[in-house]
């Protein structure tokens, strides 16, 4: 299929050392973060302070929305990539997806409870064709087993964290002084900002033959008079309302667990999805060669561990963002915009993590690929472990020093840079040729698992009361017991992985 066909793979070295296209993705993805990046910094405030204002169990509510919103944001690339692979090509698939998501954030723009789910509709669906296409288009612009792979991935990831980082500050500071809707609004132009750096360079031919529809797809198909690729685009549309319902229907959770108690739709919807994903898996594992299984066991090992990490990771945005607002003495910046601290420290720490491996590479000391999740697992629990020894140091109203904070992310940005990007490069080493979008998809589905546990974290960690003032001692014992919890967890996780490393390492071969 053209996504990944060889027989252009004379692509230039003109951005950095790499395909001129790895700057067009780049900037892309930079602006769809500062979208993604930017709502989430004001969503958990928002529903808090403004959608669940009246009721008394309104963090409980929140956590569970958000939650829900998370895992099937993350959910639906699982079905974008393989709506990718075998009918769109990356190409269209980001225009579609992008053009939802922009449409969502200028929805959520309008303050009222039936937009607001609405608009997380789109914005799921669009991240769905968006997020997992982006990612494989930057691995389909070198050859195979290319060097270059690894780093080109940490200057995208970086592109992700300028967003990441610029957003928060920008639309957490409209939505808390000027209104909610200017900081989502924002959000909006931002998305657009990416679409027409991506289009810019589809004109300019940057990508070559890279991302275009396979042949099989016969998107020109005309089907009760609608081609087959206006139809892809009427049912992600369609959707996005399907979705708001299921989200919705957390409205009154909190009170009393209003549709099935706390096993309602999008929790069994996640059970059944986890059902399905382990028998293709298995299926996959049992049609796949004896070395195509053994690097996808190791695929798939990575993701789970994966999942682990980003449950605790995704908290800056609910739990997080929550203990900043009532019990940090913040300086200079508010609660919404201390989302901008991980992606700072990315951006910061990027380069010279990049070129400390480049370095343990050269002097063949490069920790492989499991070594480098323990320990980015060892740096989460750590930095949680800073959280809850925190408490210590409050002040008379329950407030603790902001240096905690900054030093919590600071080890949770390193162990992200030990994880994340380069996963997200083996993942695409690790599986055969004819999945590596479904693979991918499954990748972030891993996030959407991860969501699961920030839910289920977020209820644990609800502070409720009837007053508007549940800051001080009321919820600061609630916080740090909770991060103790999660940190001994985080130090156990990383010691399973650590001592697994030697198996994992034969099975993975020749990838490093």
């Amino acid at each position: 299929m053209s996504n990944n066909n060889s027989s252009n793979t004379a692509l230039d070295s003109s951005f950095l050392g790499h395909p001129q296209g790895l700057l067009y993705l780049f900037f892309a993805e930079l602006w769809e973060r500062f979208s993604f990046y930017g709502m989430r910094a004001l969503l958990t405030l928002y529903m808090v302070n403004v959608i669940f204002e009246a009721l008394a169990t309104r963090d409980y509510a929140a956590a569970a929305v958000y939650a829900s919103y998370g895992s099937l944001v993350y959910a639906s690339t699982v079905i974008g990539g393989r709506v990718s692979d075998s009918l769109l090509g990356f190409r269209k698939s980001i225009l579609l997806g992008g053009f939802l998501m922009a449409l969502g954030h200028f929805v959520l723009a309008i303050e009222s409870d039936l937009t607001f789910y609405l608009a997380l509709g789109f914005i799921v669906v669009g991240n769905g064709f968006f997020k997992p296409n982006i990612s494989t288009f930057v691995a389909a612009l070198y050859k195979e087993n290319d060097p270059r792979k690894d780093s080109g991935f940490v200057i995208f990831y970086m592109g992700i964290n300028i967003g990441g980082f610029i957003a928060p500050l920008l639309c957490g500071w409209l939505g808390q002084a000027y209104g909610w809707h200017y900081g989502f609004g924002l959000a909006g132009i931002g998305m657009l900002t990416g679409l027409m750096f991506f289009w810019s360079g589809i004109k300019k031919g940057v990508f070559q033959d890279k991302g275009l529809p396979p042949i099989s797809g016969r998107l020109d198909k005309i089907i009760l008079g609608v081609s087959k690729d206006k139809w892809i685009s009427i049912l992600a549309f369609l959707s996005a309302p399907v979705i708001a319902l299921m989200l919705a229907s957390y409205k009154s959770l909190g009170e009393e667990g209003t549709f099935l108690g706390d096993q309602n739709v999008v929790n069994l919807l996640f059970k059944l999805i986890g059902i399905l994903v382990v028998f293709y898996l298995g299926y996959i594992l049992v049609k796949s060669t004896v070395e195509e299984r053994k690097k996808l066991i190791v695929a798939i090992f990575i993701t789970v561990f994966m999942t682990i990490f980003w449950g605790f990771h995704e908290l800056s945005g609910s739990v997080i963002t929550l203990f900043a607002d009532r019990n940090v003495n913040l300086e200079f910046i508010n609660a919404s915009q201390t989302n901008s601290l991980n992606s700072l420290f990315i951006i910061i720490l990027s380069i010279p993590i990049s070129l400390l491996f480049t370095f343990l590479m050269k002097k063949k000391k490069n920790p492989r690929t499991p070594y480098k999740f323990g320990l980015g697992l060892l740096l989460a629990g750590l930095s949680f472990y800073v959280l809850s020894l925190s408490g210590g140091s409050a002040d008379e109203n329950g407030m603790v020093p902001f240096a905690y904070l900054i030093i919590m992310y600071f080890m949770l940005s390193i162990g992200e840079l030990f994880m994340s990007p380069v996963g997200l490069s083996k993942i695409t080493d690790l599986s055969p040729e004819r999945i590596v979008a479904f693979m991918m998809g499954i990748w972030f589905l891993s996030s959407s698992y991860a969501f699961q546990v920030v839910g289920f974290i977020g209820k644990q960690l609800a502070v409720e009361s009837d007053s508007t003032d549940i800051g001080g001692f009321n919820s600061l014992y609630v916080y740090i017991e909770g991060f103790d919890l999660i940190a001994k967890y985080s130090l156990g996780a990383g010691v399973i992985v650590l001592l697994m490393a030697p198996f994992l390492n034969k099975l993975m071969g020749d990838v490093h």
